[in-house]
């Protein structure tokens, strides 16, 4: 990077830091390639977030890691060059690479911030939590030695498993420890933000945004609380995931449909 792209960086850093406030929550539609950035930026949305699931799939891969590391970080450095609002990476679970190599892929790509999940896919399991903590010390720690103030967002798991076998509500509030022990030592690990991705219930989330030490991030689910009572909880970042890409699909699927009427 020029020493000119290196300072817009770091600026775009700085400022998507700053916009991690409690009870104000920055809004962030995730974006799936350069056009729906572009369309993020001209709806007045200060940052673009991106979302995996979305990306991989238009470039013809299921999620989860079924894209290659190469590819989701050209497509990203598409949406960050294609922007000038800072873009922050749903990176997964780091692609497999060493802290070093993701920081510097990170910072190549144009990127202010990034998702890091704790799911190990391969295992179908979570990741130790101590260990998965020293990995994103080691990712702070080589974005910080070249100077890139990097964002981190820490997805934590927890609940993501028993939302997507159909948990019913009231089953929650049991899982936010575990959740809390992990946030809480991503967060002395050096992330900025955590982000218990599918936690909906009023009371859980609750628990959880008054005992971790650090800005949180909710995703906007069809079923979980609206946007106020969101910020009156103290959350300090809204995603929406793949839902904004779930919905373009459907909306192009029934004009397909209706192409022969």
């Amino acid at each position: 990077m020029t020493p000119s792209e290196t300072t817009d960086l770091q600026s775009q850093c700085d400022l998507l830091r700053s916009l991690h406030r409690p009870g104000a929550p920055v809004l962030l539609p995730n974006a799936w390639d350069v056009a729906t950035a572009r369309a993020v930026v001209a709806a007045g949305f200060p940052v673009v977030a991106t979302t995996s699931a979305g990306v991989a799939a238009a470039l013809g891969y299921a999620d989860q890691e079924g894209a290659p590391a190469s590819e989701m970080l050209a497509a990203a450095a598409r949406i960050a060059s294609g922007v000038e609002v800072p873009v922050t990476v749903d990176a997964e679970a780091g692609y497999g690479m060493q802290p070093a190599e993701l920081a510097a892929a990170l910072r190549s790509a144009g990127a202010a911030g990034c998702n890091l999940e704790d799911t190990d896919y391969p295992a179908g399991g979570l990741r130790d939590p101590g260990r998965h903590a020293e990995w994103l010390r080691a990712v702070r720690q080589a974005a910080s030695a070249a100077g890139y103030r990097l964002v981190i967002n820490a997805r934590v798991d927890v609940f993501l498993g028993p939302f997507v076998a159909g948990a019913g509500s009231g089953t929650q509030e049991a899982l936010v420890p575990e959740a809390l022990r992990r946030a809480n030592a991503y967060l002395e690990a050096g992330a900025d933000c955590v982000y218990p991705i599918a936690i909906w219930e009023t009371g859980a989330l609750r628990r959880f945004v008054s005992g971790v030490g650090g800005p949180v991030n909710v995703t906007r689910l069809p079923q979980g609380p609206p946007l106020a009572e969101l910020a009156d909880a103290g959350v300090a970042r809204v995603s929406w995931g793949l839902f904004l890409y779930l919905d373009a699909m459907a909306r192009f699927t029934e004009q397909l449909a209706s192409l022969r009427g």
